[in-house]
């Protein structure tokens, strides 16, 4: 048996027990007023899978390499080097030598097999509770092109995370953002799309236009995105597949920007100057029509649907300083939420629907927080000269955001972090990097 409490601190505790002698079993506990805790992470073992009938041991090394990095990335899990391994699977199938593992303190095991037929690839893998001698869960095949490996990997990585922490992995998913180069002052700005991880850069757009604040769809084939192609702020849609694109119809001289789906794909909502006002509106794809959901003197921008579609959380100053709001998907009078001291913006509904993750702004530092829909429990989670722009993995158990370096200088990159707080990391892209938009698993 396994006994591990693998914490992510957010709200709450995952306890992975791992006791059925034929399928592992995970248990999710929600610990709603839990802050704080030690993470304590799993020891696993994953032995370079073994090349089949046509595959190549570099492809079945990649592959084995790239799944390990996705589960260290996660700070929940530790991976046992290969020097420390007494015996190693003679091939996929044969028995295991579980007293070995345990010796070296694995509590679970994972082994592959990689074949290749032209360019077709086939990977199989295991997942094994070590102390019990028990397979997790029934063995996986994936069947790809070999140009998509890394693919494969995440997927198996995914599988592995899931029946561990019995949620749903975020390692087959892509993330759409801006690629900066250049000096700080006249930095050119170009759409790109990467796996999770920052590998498979793609470009969308080239750097004629400034563009800003792209934005998946629910089914990651389409993204929103502001572009001053025209000389102000327009909202363009660009299909993933084709990169064609379009504008999203508002009335000429109207400045537009800060988009986001619905849960649906089928609207959007984004800010509007209109009149010399600021304010929310909405626009139906399918018929075109717009209605405004807000309408005051203040500056109201970046609105974000709750996971159910019911509510918008967007900032407003409104009260005087930069706060979040809750209302209706159809507008209504707001309720505020935030009330902290600093200002608060750019916040983003959780696809969980417990949290809310924003910037903050505060004695001249910024800030990635999370806070609950009703504004309490908010927690810090991170803290430098600029941090802006926070966006949730598929599974809301990691957020990606943007942070700039000080200074004439100045660099621009991509980093996560966990609903912890305690697994900063950095998202290695070719240039910099800011307004990270982190799509749905792949399909």
């Amino acid at each position: 048996m396994i006994k591990r409490i693998l914490t992510l601190l957010t709200a709450c505790v995952l306890a992975a027990t791992l006791s059925s002698p034929a399928r592992a079993q995970s248990e999710l506990i929600d610990l709603g007023t839990l802050t704080s805790g030690v993470i304590e992470a799993l020891p696993f073992a994953i032995p370079s899978f073994q090349p089949e009938v046509g595959g190549s041991e570099q492809m079945a090394a990649d592959i084995s390499r790239v799944i390990a990095e996705d589960l260290n990335g996660t700070g929940l899990f530790r991976q046992i080097p290969a020097s420390a391994f007494i015996s190693t699977p003679s091939g996929f199938g044969a028995p295991v030598a579980f007293a070995d593992w345990r010796a070296i303190n694995a509590q679970a095991l994972v082994t592959g097999a990689v074949a290749v037929n032209g360019n077709q690839v086939t990977v199989k893998f295991r997942l094994y509770d070590v102390f019990s001698g028990a397979e997790m869960g029934e063995g996986l095949q994936l069947a790809g092109t070999t140009d998509a490996w890394r693919r494969m990997a995440h997927q198996v990585a995914d599988a592995v995370y899931s029946r561990i922490t019995g949620e749903a992995g975020y390692f087959d998913s892509r993330v759409v953002y801006v690629a900066e180069t250049g000096p700080k002052n006249d930095r050119a700005k170009r759409l790109a799309i990467m796996d999770y991880d920052g590998a498979n850069v793609q470009y969308l757009t080239d750097s004629s236009a400034i563009v800003l604040a792209p934005r998946f769809s629910p089914t990651g084939d389409r993204v929103l995105y502001t572009s001053y192609e025209s000389g102000f702020p327009r909202i363009n849609v660009l299909d993933v597949a084709t990169v064609g694109r379009q504008q999203l119809g508002t009335a000429d001289g109207d400045m537009a920007f800060s988009p986001r789906f619905s849960l649906d794909g089928r609207q959007v909502i984004y800010s509007l100057i209109q009149g010399g006002n600021t304010d929310i509106f909405h626009t139906d794809l399918t018929t075109g029509q717009h209605s405004r959901l807000t309408n005051t003197p203040a500056i109201e921008t970046a609105p974000s649907f709750s996971p159910n579609g019911n509510q918008i959380v967007f900032e407003s100053d409104r009260s005087g300083t930069q706060q979040l709001y809750i209302m209706g998907a159809n507008g209504g009078e707001p309720q505020r939420i935030s009330f902290g001291n600093g200002r608060y913006g750019t916040p983003v509904w959780s696809p969980r629907g417990d949290l809310i993750a924003f910037t903050k702004q505060e004695s001249g530092r910024f800030h990635i927080g999370v806070m609950r829909t009703d504004g309490s429990e908010e927690r810090l989670l991170t803290s430098s000269f600029l941090d802006e722009g926070p966006t949730w993995a598929p599974n809301g158990r990691v957020i990606m955001f943007a942070r700039e370096t000080q200074g004439a200088d100045g660099t621009t990159g991509l980093y996560s972090v966990d609903i912890t707080g305690r697994n900063l990391r950095r998202v290695t892209t070719p240039q910099g990097g800011s307004d990270p938009s982190w799509g749905p698993l792949q399909r």
